[in-house]
């Protein structure tokens, strides 16, 4: 197919579209549907000629986590129809704000006829909100007002710590709840729930999850879009200034219901979509459950209303409750048997079974059982299950026994899906963690013998990190609670809590008030970050400075207050109150054992700005910038792993070289907390004047030759496609290009982003579908054997279990990233591991030849500088495959709306076609390190390349001791075995002793020209070096902890270095002024005890001892680092030594420790 496409294109659209457009198609998601809605709600009050205004209150809360930055960015359009946001300071507050607003005209003074009103907020915040949400449904609504409220329902618990189900929460309150099922019904039962609000005096509910509110795609718009009936009005329903409150429930139960189900019959909120003539089976869903159903019934093949020769009726439900009863009965008429499709529990099933109960040809019902109900003893096979979420694949299964059920000879054949993942290989999962330099990563360490409370958002992501330590989350605003009921009844004298300003200011202070009242030994680790991280980085409503805080902390009766600050300095000279003392935030562990030995409510408060919203908006200008970066020299690294055991940070990445896994900041994701500095480890160095290499080609950009145009694929049915990567990388910009991109074409496309819990290094999915009619777009979400392509921008989502059940072997077409960025167990575990291979064998085993594998984070990097362009890269290598139904120019367009680095990402994507075309040619564009070197490639290379590393590091003499003692030990393994494997661990590590990073080798290192040329090749500018040194005469111990405080020193001690190589010949002698340092010393005991050990090998060596004989040459490799972080390495690898010798000797740990010993 050519590039020439026959659709009429909205290449002139623009993204103010979704917020101008008065009639026609634009592009939009569920949630800036929301915001669309009080605009249109006022379009259509000002055509009607009414003075009316809109008030929008709530809280934040995925899946609604980021609908108040939507309604932010649309400030200008809701001042021009006068509608006033105010978020909330937490959700009850927020109800009874919106409660208010329908009091607009009873009393004097009102300026507007009526205000509508839209709350918002998560199930756990409709739960906290009932008591406001009550007394708002029983005072009613302005007739014209109305009251909408949007309720986020996590069914999946993806970004929860409860399962979210509302429905019955509306339910109790005699609240009437729609369901939308996509973006569309999103704007469209918004303006029905407006409408039935301000007709039946009821508040009226909309239950919104992720699948709705986060899909995306070609929305319809006019100034008659819907068309609403208003029934004729009832006297007497809406809100007065007062009424008793016993006639308050007698009008909602007796009147207000009743002509909430008029409305929703007047204006078919219920409607029935397939009828077949004679069908016997009858389907009913809602929501998020009829996309699925759709989807199913698109499997298995429905034509029009026929399931095999089983005709089908189906009814859609708007209104989930009340249900009507006459659509029910009306839809019941003729069939044999009712499926209903519903998630969690049986909302609708036990409606419908009430209405139908004692009529004469009552059909049977299937919903969470093929037969009886739930909650009965006596019950058949479960059907659909009542928690958790349901999907396509679910239902196909339920609708096939169903069918068959209802007719065995239906032609309908009962699917075998495997029940076990297609790759034979368990996943590896990435699971969700804190962002680069977050400072929860320092904020929620808890010290030895102590544990802390979760909080929640963000800090509870400390319970994966060490659930041990941190344990048993609380809702918001509860946190620390828990403890006053636990303290009186155990002998643990004292815990920690976590918990954020954003929740300190929503609710959580009266935790601390319930804490003091009690004088309960607990120490609130209160973390002030200044936004609200989890949901996107809001600013916190009326937020309180740190003078604020402490006065209140003050007044309640906190009597012990330790600040800490990444900037303590700015500090000086506050007259804080006596209780308060400030401290550097390498003093935590210190302050915690300090915190823990008191006896009432004291209060650690943690001050360091969130480091991802710090990039945004230093990337806006709105912040200031530090003109510093971090490098590590690799082979100064030892490995050890403290810089990220200290950081907790993301940015921390394994560096494979020759002499072993190094570390190496990736420079694109670093957030500048700079906190890995504080690693015991002089390798990591601060440079100030540094910018990320960039591109002479002009435009910063290589110059590519001309390839040719792919054939793109015909949309004969929609076409999806599935993004799978890390959060916070730009994978959801992707989806948003492609799904704009597809709209732009001429084309409708949906789009729906699945985040999970985190922002940022968690697993995020991003699902697009594009088809020519909107007719052919189903659920939002691609189903299993659903996907036409991959693009796979993080090689562990890609391969997991979801992403590969949505892959056909011959039909689906994949290209991946093989760049193998490390999980959160990396700044844990120095030895981390995933192998790549088995990630490759997964993919390769369902994508076969139509996988292109290729490095993009490499090729981002060093052609384009940055990494951030590896996305849009991957974009331009799937396009290219023929895999995207989009033309070029659709695209640009995307590219140049979404209005960030345009023409950098035009290039990665021209970049990344040309990767795909010639993967060869565009790896020739990449330019190695000076501090990289390939691998050598056999062992008598190895050796060759360390022996001349040794004479550098000493002399000759030391190099001739290195390959004298390797020779042994090669010459008794040979006699034996060909494999060479306790020789391959000699080499690497009695080259590792000998070659101990002294005071002498660190400065030989640091001078060696190729680190300068190291740092030419990846920072342009007038670099100014500091060096953090942690060794005499420059450390200094922490009182109180064993910790040494390393010291910042200017590039002058770079002479000192070059002056020390020259020197080093001094090495081990008289002059040495480092040779009876202890670690020197110990340096010393480990060549003689490694060479005793390898003595003991070349001894005892044998075929039935070769595994543990591997095990003890490999000791060195456990002892890592400098200092203490050396000593706590050393003193584990001695235990390991200790078993290794007994396995090599045949004798027991006991028997050689005794033998040590004598």
């Amino acid at each position: 197919m050519s590039q020439a496409r026959s659709f009429e294109k909205r290449l002139d659209m623009t993204l103010a579209d979704r917020m101008t457009t008065e009639e026609g198609w634009v592009y939009m998601t569920g949630m800036q549907a929301l915001v669309r809605l009080p605009v249109q709600q006022r379009i259509r009050d000002i055509a009607q000629g009414l003075n009316t205004a809109g008030f929008i209150s709530g809280y934040r809360g995925s899946p609604l986590g980021r609908y108040d930055m939507e309604l932010w960015n649309a400030a200008d359009s809701l001042e021009q129809y006068n509608i006033v946001f105010k978020p909330g300071v937490n959700e009850e507050l927020a109800a009874t704000a919106a409660w208010g607003s329908q009091y607009v005209g009873t009393f004097p003074g009102a300026t507007v006829d009526g205000v509508f009103s839209i709350w918002y907020g998560k199930a756990p915040g409709m739960d906290r909100s009932m008591d406001a949400l009550r007394h708002a449904n029983m005072a009613g609504t302005s007739t014209l007002g109305g009251s909408l409220l949007l309720v986020g329902d996590d069914h999946g618990v993806k970004s929860s710590t409860v399962a979210g189900y509302s429905d019955f929460n509306f339910v109790s309150a005699g609240i009437p709840l729609l369901a939308p099922s996509n973006a569309q019904e999103v704007l469209d039962y918004g303006l029905h729930g407006i409408a039935l609000s301000r007709h039946s005096g009821l508040l009226c509910g909309m239950k919104l999850v992720t699948d709705v509110i986060e899909g995306g795609g070609s929305l319809y718009v006019g100034p008659d879009a819907p068309a609403i009936s208003m029934p004729d009005a009832s006297e007497g329903l809406n809100i007065q200034k007062f009424v008793f409150f016993g006639h308050q429930e007698r009008v909602l139960y007796e009147k207000r219901i009743d002509e909430a189900l008029v409305y929703a019959r007047t204006n078919q909120l219920n409607r029935i979509t397939q009828n077949a003539a004679g069908a016997k089976l009858g389907i009913v869903a809602a929501g998020k459950a009829f996309q699925d159903l759709s989807q199913a019934l698109r499997a298995l093949g429905v034509s029009k209303s026929d399931l095999g020769n089983l005709g089908l009726k189906v009814l859609k439900v708007g209104m989930v409750w009340p249900l009507d009863d006459e659509i029910i009965r009306t839809f019941a008429q003729g069939l044999d048997t009712i499926l209903v499709v519903e998630e969690k529990r049986p909302l609708l099933e036990d409606q419908i079974r009430s209405i139908l109960y004692g009529q004469p040809t009552t059909p049977n019902i299937v919903g969470k059982f093929f037969d009886g109900q739930t909650y009965t003893t006596h019950r058949g096979e479960p059907a659909f299950p009542n928690f958790g979420e349901i999907d396509p694949t679910t239902i196909v299964r339920v609708l096939s026994k169903t069918a068959i059920r209802v007719d065995p000879n239906c032609g309908v054949s009962q699917p075998n899906f495997p029940d076990q993942p297609i790759a034979g290989t368990p996943a590896p999962v990435r699971a969700p963690s804190f962002c680069a330099g977050c400072p929860h990563g320092r904020s929620t360490q808890v010290i030895d013998g102590s544990r802390a409370l979760a909080g929640i958002g963000c800090h509870g992501m400390a319970v994966m990190l060490d659930p041990m330590k941190t344990n048993t989350i609380s809702h918001m605003g509860g946190e620390g609670a828990m403890w006053i009921g636990q303290q009186p009844f155990t002998d643990e004298p004292h815990v920690f809590a976590n918990i954020g300003d954003g929740t300190y200011y929503h609710s959580g202070f009266l935790a601390i008030r319930a804490a003091i009242a009690v004088d309960l030994p607990i120490t609130y680790k209160l973390l002030v970050n200044g936004f609200v991280s989890m949901t996107g980085g809001q600013p916190i409503e009326g937020a309180l400075s740190i003078e604020q805080i402490v006065d209140e902390l003050h007044a309640e009766g906190v009597r012990k207050i330790a600040l800490v600050s990444d900037e303590p300095e700015k500090y000086d000279g506050h007259n804080f109150p006596a209780s308060v003392s400030v401290h550097p935030r390498q003093k935590m562990e210190v302050l915690q054992k300090d915190l823990r030995e008191y006896s009432n409510v004291s209060v650690l408060i943690y001050e360091q700005p969130c480091a991802t919203e710090r990039r945004r908006l230093r990337k806006r200008g709105k912040w200031h910038d530090p003109d510093k970066r971090v490098f590590i020299h690799p082979t100064v690294c030892e490995g050890c792993g403290d810089c990220g055991a200290v950081s907790n940070c993301m940015a921390i990445e394994p560096l494979e070289t020759e002499f072993g896994r190094k570390r190496l900041i990736n420079q694109s994701s670093c957030n500048k907390d700079f906190s890995c500095v504080e690693g015991f480890c002089p390798s990591l160095v601060t440079i100030e004047g540094a910018k990320l290499k960039q591109h002479k080609t002009g435009s910063g950009l290589p110059i590519l030759p001309d390839i040719p145009l792919p054939e793109l694929p015909a949309l004969d049915d929609s076409w999806s496609v599935l993004v799978a990567g890390i959060g916070g990388t730009g994978v959801v910009t992707i989806g948003q290009t492609l799904a704009v991109a597809a709209h732009a074409d001429g084309l409708f496309s949906s789009n729906l982003d699945v985040t999970g819990l985190a922002q940022k290094y968690g697993a995020v999915l991003s699902h697009i579908k594009i088809a020519a009619d909107t007719e052919q777009l189903n659920s939002t979400r691609i189903a299993t054997g659903e996907a036409d392509a991959l693009i796979g921008a993080d090689i562990i989502v890609a391969a997991g279990d979801e992403v590969l059940a949505t892959l056909v072997p011959g039909k689906s077409i994949g290209v991946v990233s093989t760049h193998l960025t490390p999980t959160a167990e990396f700044s844990r575990d120095p030895d981390w591991n995933i192998d790549e291979r088995l990630l490759i064998q997964r993919l390769d085993g369902v994508l076969e030849s139509k996988l292109v594998k290729l490095d993009s984070i490499l090729l981002a990097e060093r052609v384009l500088g940055d990494a951030v362009f590896a996305n849009t890269l991957l974009l331009g290598a799937a396009w290219q495959l023929g895999s995207i139904p989009v033309s070029h120019e659709a695209i640009m367009r995307a590219l140049e709306l979404n209005g960030v680095a345009v023409e950098m990402n035009r290039g990665a994507f021209e970049l990344g076609r040309y990767a795909s075309y010639d993967l060869g040619a565009a790896l020739e564009l990449i330019k190695g390190s000076a501090l990289e070197s390939e691998e050598a490639a056999n062992l008598d290379a190895q050796i060759e390349r360390r022996a001349a590393f040794l004479t550098d590091y000493q002399d000759a003499h030391l190099a001739d001791k290195y390959t004298s003692l390797i020779a042994k030990v090669r010459r008794k393994e040979s006699a034996f075995t060909e494999d060479n494997l306790v020789t391959q661990e000699v080499v690497r590590n009695y080259f590792k002793v000998l070659a101990h990073k002294d005071e002498w080798e660190v400065a030989r290192l640091y001078a060696d020209p190729a680190f300068a040329e190291a740092l030419r090749e990846t920072f342009d500018g007038n670099l100014k070096l500091s060096f953090h040194l942690g060794g005499p005469p420059f450390g200094q111990k922490i009182p109180g902890s064993n910790k040494v405080t390393k010291r910042e020193t200017g590039a002058w001690v770079l002479k000192v270095f070059r002056l020390m190589t020259k020197l080093k010949g001094l090495r081990g002698s008289i002059l040495d002024p480092f040779r009876n340092s202890s670690e020197t010393k110990a340096a010393r005991a480990l060549i003689q005890q490694y060479e005793a050990d390898i003595g003991v090998i070349l001894k005892e060596v044998h075929a039935a001892n070769l595994d543990a004989a591997v095990r003890l040459a490999a000791i060195p490799d456990q002892i890592r680092g400098y200092g203490i972080v050396r000593e706590e390495h050393s003193a584990r690898a001695a235990n390991a030594r200790t078993q290794a010798l007994s396995e090599m000797l045949g004798t027991s740990a006991e028997e050689n420790l005794i033998a040590k010993a004598s």
